[in-house]
């Protein structure tokens, strides 16, 4: 696994001469495209996930990783899932292409390096997600990456007994603690503490501009848009509107950036991300819910992804009734970030 979380490809022969003349789109599910000016600039794993043949970015990211998509009759890597589309490119994808069907075992056994384990017993399994790496397949889906479920099954395998149910998700870019129960009465009963908002849930975000004040609550009613796939505020009278609600604390000010702590009082999917950013104050390398605000400048500071980690996580373990506290240690991206941050803040 690379420091960004994307899997390495594996070197690929060029399409069939059939593919490149198109003789074989009539024996083979290819579907092919071929960008307009009004297309051009959107990244590849969104431009396939439009398409209903793919129908989500994961299925599109997955898709690229297993050797499926040809960009201008070449194929194209996993590190490619980002690259900008131009007007005049060529897309293809090749569904039923050879070699393609049976690489999953071996993706996961590759990427179990990936895989660290900070706390388990008989009964749960708490992991350090890296960035990059779904917590579990989207649902609805028949072919997806390679998950943390699924690492943290193919390290359950020899265990007897023992299952690997997802308690709780964080964003893909998101790095840090994810707890995972062996039982399903286990599952059941973290699930409730979930549900009545009892576990600690403290994450680490550096946030774009001063924030002031220093601490505080963020209240929001959120709702999930379906079609965008975004979270959104929403109206109080929206009947999809969701409680929201977080706190906060600036840990430290810099001179264009905030080191912030947030605790999580309700857990909606993206809720920092967009609450931050519909304050004025996106995080770091947040490319979805800045709306529009951020620094600007050659100055200012950038990361790949959103810098956000979860960093502690306690419970009441379901079975002993003792609490357990888990932390992950910040990834380098974030602590090299920080240290950029401070220089910059005591020159």
């Amino acid at each position: 696994m690379t420091a960004s979380g994307a899997f390495s490809s594996e070197s690929r022969s060029d399409p069939p001469k059939e593919l490149q003349t198109g003789f074989c789109a009539r024996i083979q599910p290819v579907r092919e495209w071929t960008l307009d000016e009004a297309e051009s600039g959107v990244r590849l794993d969104l431009f396939l996930a439009r398409h209903g043949e793919i129908g989500s970015r994961s299925r599109a990211r997955s898709a690229i990783e297993r050797g499926k998509v040809l960009l201008n009759l070449e194929t194209v890597a996993f590190s490619d899932c980002a690259r900008r589309l131009r007007p005049g490119d060529c897309v293809r994808y090749w569904e039923d292409r050879p070699g393609t069907a049976q690489r999953r075992a071996r993706e996961i056994v590759a990427a179990r390096s990936a895989l660290s384990v900070l706390f388990e017993d008989d009964t749960v399994l708490v992991a350090d997600k890296p960035v990059g790496m779904l917590v579990e397949p989207l649902p609805n889906e028949e072919e997806n990456e390679v998950t943390l479920l699924d690492l943290v099954g193919d390290h359950l395998r020899f265990t007897a007994r023992a299952r690997s149910f997802v308690v709780h998700r964080i964003d893909r870019d998101t790095s840090g603690v994810v707890l995972f129960a062996k039982t399903a009465p286990a599952r059941a009963a973290l699930k409730d503490q979930f549900e009545r908002r009892t576990p600690e849930r403290l994450y680490i975000a550096l946030l774009q501009g001063r924030v002031e004040p220093p601490s505080g609550t963020w209240r929001d009613k959120l709702a999930w848009d379906r079609r965008r796939l975004v979270q959104k505020r929403a109206h109080v009278r929206e009947t999809a509107a969701k409680e929201a609600v977080a706190r906060y604390r600036v840990v430290e000010q810099y001179r264009d950036a905030a080191l912030v702590e947030v605790r999580l009082v309700t857990g909606k999917r993206n809720q920092i991300r967009v609450q931050a950013g519909a304050r004025g104050h996106p995080l770091i390398g947040e490319r979805v819910y800045s709306f529009g605000a951020g620094t600007a400048g050659a100055e200012a500071p950038t990361l790949s992804r959103q810098a956000l980690h979860a960093a502690r996580l306690s419970f009441v373990h379901p079975t002993s009734g003792k609490r357990v506290t888990v932390t992950a240690p910040l990834p380098e991206d974030m602590r090299a970030l920080i240290e950029r941050l401070r220089r910059n803040q005591a020159k």
